[in-house]
């Protein structure tokens, strides 16, 4: 389920985040500045960090958690280090058009967090932060998307932040079958 939050706002991370929020808009810098969205995603997983976190350390597993309908692949040659700076390709379908996106690892804070930032691909920004939180032998994974598109509002409302909250029900649905769940 996903529901309204507040603009972005620098501070600390996932202030009042319950399982999924969507929504909010910002804006980068002053005049001309670029709109930006953001949302965030939880679910609470039945198995510890320690067996969790290595599943988000491969970076091939993105596939899996990526819907069929995107058709997305990693192009990079495995294995991939994840570590600050590594770029990671990726190839999808998005609406029938092909798109090619890379991304690089800006923060790796192994089993804690870490940061992937578009540098090519379909958004004007995207910045991805993963949190794995242990809780009474649980995970809580945490997903918080800062992102920015071309054709503004509009455009987000009608077309990318549905796929968007549909690619986030997914992942939480495949982690849920792969990690099981406390009604998270």
């Amino acid at each position: 389920m996903l529901r309204k939050s507040h603009p972005f706002r620098t501070g600390r991370w996932g202030e009042g985040a319950r399982r999924a929020t969507a929504g909010g808009a910002g804006t980068e810098g002053g005049q001309g500045a670029v709109r930006t969205f953001e949302l965030t995603s939880e679910v609470t997983l039945l198995r510890p960090r320690a067996e969790v976190f290595p599943f988000f350390a491969d970076a091939r597993n993105l596939e899996r958690l990526t819907p069929a309908w995107l058709r997305f692949s990693v192009l990079t040659p495995g294995p991939i280090e994840m570590r600050p700076g590594a770029a990671i390709d990726y190839r999808l379908r998005l609406r029938g058009v092909p798109i090619r996106w890379r991304s690089e690892i800006t923060a790796w804070e192994p089993p804690f967090r870490f940061v992937d930032e578009q540098r090519r691909g379909p958004y004007r920004l995207w910045v991805h932060e993963h949190r794995f939180e242990e809780r009474a032998g649980r995970t809580v994974a945490s997903d918080r998307v800062r992102y920015a598109v071309w054709g503004g509002r509009i455009v987000d409302r009608l077309l990318v932040r549905p796929d968007i909250e549909r690619i986030f029900e997914y992942r939480r649905a495949v982690l849920r079958e792969l990690f099981g769940t406390a009604g998270g």
